[in-house]
């Protein structure tokens, strides 16, 4: 879990280095393009390519794709403009916001600590993003739809029976991005890129591809109720790469709003480890 979490953040930081200099689109199409190649090669050896399944998987996966476009424009687009923790520190609501979608979409049942620990972790996101001031901004808003569409992704991927292959959702989402970028990315003429703009987009797409392979490996071995906690490591890589490469340290209410949804987030953890008897 923490290599997965290392991977994806290390992604993130290669990915807003170039931003500065190329179109957004321009880096999601040809990111996409080396990670869909990737995929397919390892789907391919794995034997884990198979679109047979039925309708209602057919629509989740749909659903999950439209999905993962609308997360990976907004996280980028708020990635572009803010600090790379402050983002992160922002995704770490995910664990409670898919919580309480499968509450109101699913009818699963949270029970009073677990809906108290959702509202105390919305009240740190508010804390970082803080609404009403400077510090809150068009970008802020993309960072909050980035939470929602990867919460419908991961709900829809929750709704898929067992006979869709990880492997081939994984394919299926990064081509349908690589399709959406390849179409907008022409609205834009593309820049020219040098040696290290392109290093660092294929070093991005490596590693997105180890965070989607840890991320699979860790759920097939691994004690979820044990190993999930450890995703929080991401905010740490992302305070220290935001510091070292960008310059960037979040101020001290930021750094408390993360605290309090990290801790919401571990308390959750706990609760549904409580409930289910572990």
């Amino acid at each position: 879990m923490m290599a997965s979490m290392a991977s994806f953040t290390i992604n993130d930081a290669f990915v807003k280095s170039t931003l500065a200099d190329l179109p957004l689109f321009q880096v999601i199409t040809i990111r996409a393009t080396i990670a869909t190649i990737l995929i397919y090669i390892m789907a391919r050896r794995l034997g884990a390519l198979q679109f047979r399944f039925p309708r209602q998987d057919w629509l989740m996966v749909g659903l999950r794709s439209l999905s993962e476009i609308g997360a990976t424009y907004f996280f980028l687009t708020a990635l572009s403009q803010m600090p790379l923790a402050n983002v992160s520190a922002v995704l770490q609501v995910l664990p409670l916001t898919v919580t309480l979608g499968a509450a109101l979409v699913f009818s699963e049942r949270i029970g009073w600590r677990r809906t108290l620990a959702i509202g105390v972790g919305f009240c740190g996101v508010m804390l970082i993003l803080r609404p009403g001031t400077d510090a809150f901004n068009l970008s802020s808003f993309y960072a909050l739809a980035a939470v929602v569409c990867v919460t419908i992704r991961d709900l829809s991927t929750r709704r898929m029976s067992g006979q869709v292959p990880s492997l081939t959702v994984t394919f299926i989402g990064s081509t349908t991005v690589l399709c959406f970028a390849s179409v907008v990315s022409t609205a834009t003429p593309w820049v020219p890129m040098q040696g290290w703009h392109l290093m660092l987009i294929a070093g991005a797409a490596l590693f997105i591809i180890g965070g989607y392979h840890f991320s699979v490996a860790v759920m097939r071995v691994g004690d979820v109720s044990f190993v999930a906690p450890f995703r929080y490591t991401s905010l740490l890589w992302a305070l220290l790469l935001g510091w070292v490469i960008f310059g960037d340290w979040p101020d001290a209410l930021t750094m408390l709003g993360a605290a309090i949804v990290v801790v919401s987030g571990l308390f959750m953890f706990y609760r549904e480890k409580v409930r289910s008897g572990g």
